[in-house]
C-alpha cells in the first residue's frame, strides 16, 4: 500500500535537460498532482545507455555506481522516457553479475525505478491527468517503451481521460529509426524509417503527434519537418500536464498555433 505522500526521484534524462526541460517540469506538476513529493537529485548523471550500447561497460559501470548512490532514500525513481526507464530497469543490474554486493543494490535501485506514464497509472493508479485536450492525436510506442517495460495503453488511457481523440497509425509499434546510437551507425537505414513513420502519422490526418521518448520525437519532427509536414510533435507529459501553452512544439517556432485546445 502506498504511504500517504510517496517521496519520488524524478530523473531527468540527458536528452530532457539539454533539449526539451518543459518535459522534466511537466512530470513534476503530474507526479504532484498524483499526491507525491518531487525531488531532483543534483548529482543525476547520463543512464549510461549510450555507453552501455557501444560496448564500453566500463564508463557504464563507473556512471551506474553514481546514480544508485544519488538515488538511495527515495521511495520511487521515475523517468520520462522508456529508453532511459528500459536502461536503468533492464539492463543496469547486470553491468554487476560479477559483484554480488553492488548487484543486490542495482536490483534494488531497480525495483524502485519507473518510467512516468507507466508510475502514474500503474502505481499511482491516476485516470484524470490534470491537462485538458480536445484534439485529435496519435501515438507512437517506442520500442524500448513498449518492449521493455510494457508500455502500451497506459499513455492511451490518459490521453483519452483527458479528452483527447487517438487516431492509431497502421504500424504505431514500428521503430522511428533512432535507436540511439543506431542512427550513427546506420544512417541511411535510419533516414528510411523515419521517412516510413512520417508517412504512417501523416495517414491518420492528426495534427499532433505523441510518444514517451524524447529521442524519438526528435528523431520524428525532424524527418516530419524536413518532408514539409504540419504534424506537430510533444512529449505526451507536455499535454497530460496541461503544459502545452508553456512551450512551442518540438522543433517549430514559438507563436505558432497549436493542433489541439486546452479545455
Amino acid at each position: 500500500m502506498l504511504q500517504a505522500r510517496p517521496r519520488v526521484a524524478l530523473f531527468v534524462t540527458c536528452l530532457v535537460d539539454l533539449y526539451r526541460p518543459t518535459v522534466g517540469f511537466a512530470a513534476i506538476r503530474l507526479l504532484e498532482a498524483a499526491g507525491c513529493q518531487v525531488e531532483v537529485p543534483r548529482a543525476q548523471t547520463c543512464c549510461g545507455q549510450p555507453a552501455y550500447n557501444t560496448g564500453d561497460r566500463a564508463t557504464a559501470r563507473d556512471l551506474a555506481r553514481g546514480i544508485i548512490d544519488a538515488f538511495r532514500g527515495f521511495d520511487y525513481v521515475v523517468v520520462p522516457s522508456g529508453s532511459c526507464g528500459g536502461m536503468l530497469r533492464e539492463h543496469l543490474p547486470h553491468l554487476f553479475d560479477d559483484d554480488p554486493n553492488l548487484r543486490a543494490a542495482a536490483n534494488e535501485f531497480a525495483s524502485r525505478t519507473y518510467e512516468l506514464v507507466s508510475f502514474l497509472t500503474d502505481v499511482l493508479g491516476m485516470t484524470e491527468p490534470p491537462g485538458d485536450w480536445d484534439g485529435t492525436v496519435t501515438y507512437h510506442d517506442s520500442c524500448a517503451g513498449l518492449r521493455e517495460l510494457g508500455i502500451k495503453s497506459q499513455p492511451r488511457r490518459l490521453l483519452e481521460a483527458a479528452g483527447a481523440t487517438i487516431a492509431e497509425m497502421r504500424d504505431p509499434e514500428v521503430c522511428c529509426g533512432f535507436g540511439g546510437t543506431f542512427c550513427v551507425k546506420y544512417p541511411d537505414i535510419s533516414v528510411r524509417m523515419a521517412s516510413d513513420k512520417a508517412q504512417d502519422v501523416a495517414a491518420t490526418g492528426a495534427p499532433l503527434l505523441l510518444a514517451g521518448d524524447l529521442g524519438c520525437l526528435l528523431n520524428m519532427a525532424g524527418r516530419l519537418s524536413r518532408e514539409g509536414s504540419k504534424v506537430q510533435v510533444r512529449h505526451v507529459a507536455e499535454v497530460l500536464a496541461g503544459m502545452t501553452g508553456e512551450v512551442s512544439p518540438i522543433g517549430q517556432a514559438s507563436g505558432e498555433p497549436a493542433a489541439g485546445r486546452r479545455g
